[in-house]
């Protein structure tokens, strides 16, 4: 060092630091937005599950931060993979602190998705969220106003929604291979997790590397216990959202794009017994929609789309042969047009026209959408990328983003609305803009299975069936727009 210059080795000292420091974007001079070829510094909120594949679709970039409340659970790969990342429990904290964040993932369950996005979004950052995007119609709406007012660039995980499928559907339907679109079935082959439960009446003892309170997060507080994490938390209706939730932004994504819908005017539902606490093992939902404007070469009249899942399925095409599969194992869409039908599986896979046999000689129509290379591997994760590094002047938004999967979501959890408020036995009328439905009055109730008890006593069945009623008013404006626990913030 006798040999440098106190100058020299100054400019040299701080040329290295400035090479190991990861930069935000907005520090980059100039640009207003991040060069292709800079990379974006991404924080992961719920590492453990989904959250680490679609991390790892993402290690074109800096991965600088992960947060989960469950560092055991996480640590069996995220903690390990990106171990330079600092871990967190609390995503406030996170984001409070780490102002080199210039993206952020998500994949907690259902309930807690809305608060960690907003609060990025709110701070400029880009937010990728798992599907569904919301626990709940408002969560979904405000969702989407703030993704606009904010300019971000934002993605919802439903990557079939990137790949070619739902494309070809669109192009087929809006060039009139069908004919008007008059319904819709949709089914899924979920849930694979038990659902139908009833709460357990004792808590069990919390793992040291989990944080209970944080886990439950704004919903209201219930004792620690296996059956709710890891992993089988979509059946509990503070959690998660059932079936529909899970898979309807797959397979009601076709659906939604290619006819152009939005609210719909009324939905009603029905399933196997349920109760307050879980989520019930098979569901119907029926959905009407309004007309919407005629595009050039179809129009779009009033339709109805079915839901159906827990192993319900749907009536089978005339044009099916005997044995021949309806959609693949995780379920399938198929419209029905007053000239054909289209059938296609999970995530808008492998579209055909029914029967089969008239794929031979189908002429397909122009390619009029952007297609994106590796959507089910890593192209949905790739495409928010790209459009969180242009300028909001100028960017391309990705596939999927809030504007429209906020309005998608909204149809999902539409139906476990109606799923819920099914005792009331009526067509539910939706009021979309204001939230509100229009044929509940302050006298109505709800009637919800509280217990549901058997055994058998000198050989003899015995039934124990009790129910509590319910304000349906009140419980479906809270359904709509949650009441958060006390301590977490309100939106």
């Amino acid at each position: 060092m006798s040999n440098l210059s106190r100058r020299k080795f100054i400019g040299t000292t701080a040329t290295s630091i400035a090479a190991a420091t990861i930069l935000p974007s907005n520090v980059i001079a100039g640009l207003g937005h991040k060069a292709p070829s800079d990379k974006l510094n991404i924080a992961g909120i719920g590492v453990g599950g989904k959250g680490f594949t679609n991390l790892k679709f993402m290690e074109t970039e800096n991965i600088v931060a992960l947060c989960d409340v469950d560092w055991e659970y996480a640590g069996r790969n995220a903690f390990e993979r990106w171990y330079r990342a600092k871990q967190y429990k609390d995503f406030r904290v996170m984001l409070e602190e780490r102002k080199d964040i210039d993206a952020v993932m998500i994949a907690t369950p259902d309930h807690t998705h809305a608060l960690p996005a907003l609060m990025a979004m709110r701070e400029g950052k880009h937010v990728f969220l798992q599907k569904p995007l919301t626990h709940s119609v408002y969560e979904s709406r405000i969702m989407t106003e703030t993704a606009t007012r904010y300019g971000v660039a934002t993605q919802m995980g439903n990557q079939g929604n990137s790949a070619d499928g739902i494309r070809q559907i669109c192009e087929w339907i809006w060039a009139g291979k069908i004919g008007e679109v008059t319904h819709v079935d949709t089914w899924t082959n979920r849930p694979i997790w038990p659902q139908g439960l009833t709460r357990p009446e004792k808590g069990k003892r919390i793992p040291k590397t989990l944080d209970w309170d944080l886990f439950i997060g704004p919903a209201k507080f219930t004792e620690y216990n296996p059956i709710y994490h890891p992993w089988n938390w979509r059946g509990w209706w503070d959690f998660g959202t059932g079936a529909l939730g899970d898979m309807g932004c797959h397979i009601l994504d076709p659906v939604f794009k290619a006819l152009n819908l939005q609210y719909p005017k009324t939905v009603e539902g029905s399933s196997t017994p349920f109760n307050n606490d879980s989520a019930p093992n098979a569901e119907f939902v029926r959905y009407e929609f309004d007309r919407r404007d005629n595009l050039p070469k179809v129009a779009m009249p009033e339709v109805t789309v079915h839901w159906y899942d827990g192993g319900f399925m749907p009536p089978r095409p005339d044009e099916l042969k005997d044995g021949e599969q309806m959609g693949d194992d995780g379920g399938g869409c198929i419209f029905y047009g007053t000239r054909g039908k289209i059938m296609c599986g999970t995530y808008a896979a492998n579209p055909t026209l029914l029967p089969t046999s008239e794929m031979a000689h189908f002429q397909e129509p122009d390619k009029t959408i952007r297609r994106i290379s590796n959507a089910m591997e890593g192209g949905h994760e790739q495409d928010w990328i790209r459009a969180c590094k242009e300028s909001k002047d100028a960017r391309v938004e990705a596939s999927s983003n809030f504007s429209y999967a906020g309005p998608l979501n909204e149809m999902v959890v539409m139906g476990v609305l109606a799923v819920r408020l099914q005792s009331l036995q009526r067509k539910l009328e939706w009021d979309g803009p204001n939230m509100r439905f229009k044929n509940i009055s302050p006298s109505d109730t709800i009637r919800v299975l509280k217990k549901d008890n058997f055994e058998v006593i000198n050989g003899d069945p015995t039934f124990d069936k009790q129910y509590e009623t319910l304000p349906a008013l009140k419980m479906a404006e809270e359904w709509i727009r949650h009441t958060y626990r006390r301590g977490w913030e309100q939106i």
